[in-house]
């Protein structure tokens, strides 16, 4: 009898790990950034900015101007219809290898679908109603047959950040639901987390909470937190693209080591969204928490 019972525990421990097994791997690979959109309300200056200052090249789709990075990410903007709008960021993109396969996953777990699949790629809001799309690996192909800019400032997006008003919901979408990771986290003053970051759970790029902002904050309050980061290996390379793209104002070398012990430079694009250059690695121990997942690199598999 008391070996039947054993077997039958036994079983079940077994039949759980499975079952909790399988629906690990219901979620697809999610590898990295894909892109960051932002509003503009002067297309020429919004050109003037990432192509001539950061040195990317402007593709055109439709009402979309894109800028390619690398093969597998980009940079986009879409004209501004609505100048109330708070937030000039219009929409974020991650990677996954089955776009097909999550977008069933999410509305399996009841998360409304608000671009079905077409292209490769679909939408959803997060919590904070952000339009988040996920894009097959390869299949922005005017992007991965793009030619490298020359002149281009950066190769690599590393992370993007926004205002988060309810860190837990948010918590629940990426962390829980999506399964990324904790990265680092840290404050301007001791006890209180104003930033938190969560890299995607198969790559080390990240997405970074930027907390406590006050829901009257100006629209330049906003661009601060509303933001993307390229990176790169030495900041020292990105001050002479940026002084040989024209960009000879003191802003444009004017870097600095974050909280989180890396070198950074900050620029603003004319609808003073901020894009943030950062270093892969930090040049000191960061303040409030160690890293908790490895750094990102120049080249990664998306």
């Amino acid at each position: 009898m008391k070996t039947r019972v054993f077997v039958a525990v036994f079983a079940g421990m077994v039949w759980a790990f499975l079952l909790s097994a399988c629906a690990q791997q219901k979620r697809p690979a999610i590898t990295g950034i894909a892109f960051a959109r932002f509003y503009a309300s002067d297309p020429a200056a919004s050109q003037h900015f990432y192509g001539d200052t950061v040195g990317l090249k402007k593709m055109s789709e439709g009402a979309r101007s894109v800028y390619p990075v690398n093969a597998s990410q980009w940079v986009e903007w879409v004209p501004l219809t609505d100048p109330s709008l708070h937030s000039r960021m219009a929409a974020i993109g991650f990677t996954t290898r089955d776009a097909k396969a999550l977008q069933r996953y999410l509305t399996e777990h009841h998360v409304a679908i608000a671009e079905p699949l077409k292209d490769g790629m679909f939408a959803v809001h997060d919590p904070d109603g952000y339009l988040v799309y996920f894009v097959q690996t390869g299949s922005n192909r005017a992007v991965a047959k793009a030619a490298p800019s020359a002149n281009a400032t950066s190769s690599r997006i590393i992370h993007v950040g926004h205002v988060v008003r309810d860190k837990a919901a948010e918590d629940a979408f990426y962390r829980e639901l999506l399964g990324f990771k904790p990265y680092w986290h840290g404050g301007r003053t001791d006890g209180r987390d104003d930033w938190v970051s969560s890299q995607v759970p198969d790559g080390t790029d990240w997405i970074e909470y930027m907390l406590h902002i006050p829901a009257e904050a100006s629209l330049k309050s906003v661009g601060v937190q509303d933001h993307f980061s390229l990176g790169t290996e030495n900041m020292d390379t990105v001050v002479a693209k940026l002084k040989a793209n024209g960009c000879t104002d003191a802003v444009c070398s004017k870097t600095q080591i974050g909280l989180d012990g890396k070198m950074q430079l900050n620029l603003y694009d004319p609808d003073l969204s901020r894009l943030e250059y950062m270093e892969f690695s930090p040049r000191r121990k960061p303040c409030c928490s160690d890293f908790t997942g490895p750094q990102p690199t120049a080249i990664e598999n998306k």
